[in-house]
């Protein structure tokens, strides 16, 4: 797939991308706590915005260190965005808040915030409704992060309306979909290449991404692949 991004998956659901200019996105940073990601991308040193899909501890992760330490920009549902305000210590200068159906525009890219079939809480607050992310590269491609999520239909107009070329798609069962159930998911999305997250980084999270492969190959047009963690899988 032609594009002039990198884009490196680090365990669970945690993405970072690099954007032609140079910005530097960190999705769902549960970095420094979580076994699968990489020893070198536990503390990132360039971060520019943190885009996050719902409260749940294992995808909020390291946002307040990284956000504290680097000054990035944090996006997230506007519940969970007040709540990191007002009771986590997040600088409310950094926060930008929106919800479903909202699009905000970044440097090089912009960001749409879609449904998923999901809870949310952080710390034991309520967070607002789960979301999905739609990243929109100007000019380039676009990136579906599922979240964490069910099967659901509007899994088909997503597909229909951003035309998502990449999809990283939760399959990892117990908490999410399982690999049958994410590859039914990638056929209604329609993405070119799926990438599987959210498995194996806890003895529930079961799921098999081999698995995963061969349903969506065998079942979708797209094509599957599982990156090792830290890689730039868009090379």
């Amino acid at each position: 797939m032609k594009t002039s991004l990198k884009a490196h998956w680090l365990g669970h659901s945690a993405f970072h991308i690099e954007t032609p200019g140079g910005k530097h996105i960190l999705i769902d940073p549960f970095l420094k706590n979580n076994p699968t990601t990489p020893d070198d991308w536990k503390e990132p040193e360039q971060v520019d915005y943190i885009l996050l899909t719902h409260g749940h501890e294992d995808h909020v992760g390291d946002t307040l260190e990284i956000a504290e330490r680097t000054g990035c920009k944090v996006a997230t549902m506007v519940e969970l965005s007040r709540l990191l305000v007002s009771k986590h210590g997040l600088n409310e200068e950094q926060a930008i808040e929106f919800n479903k159906g909202g699009t905000v525009d970044f440097e090089e890219f912009s960001v749409t915030m879609v449904s998923a079939n999901h809870s949310s809480s952080f710390q034991g607050d309520y967070a607002g409704d789960p979301g999905g992310l739609i990243l929109s590269f100007e000019d380039d491609i676009a990136i579906y992060h599922m979240g964490d999520t069910n099967l659901f239909a509007d899994l088909k107009l997503y597909g229909d309306l951003y035309r998502p070329h990449i999809a990283l798609v939760p399959m990892g069962d117990h908490y999410t979909m399982g690999p049958e159930e994410a590859a039914m998911a990638v056929d209604m999305v329609r993405p070119k290449l799926a990438i599987p997250i959210h498995y194996g980084t806890m003895p529930v999270l079961t799921g098999d991404p081999d698995e995963f492969k061969n349903f969506v190959e065998e079942r979708t047009e797209a094509e599957a692949a599982i990156p090792e963690a830290g890689e730039n899988f868009l090379a």
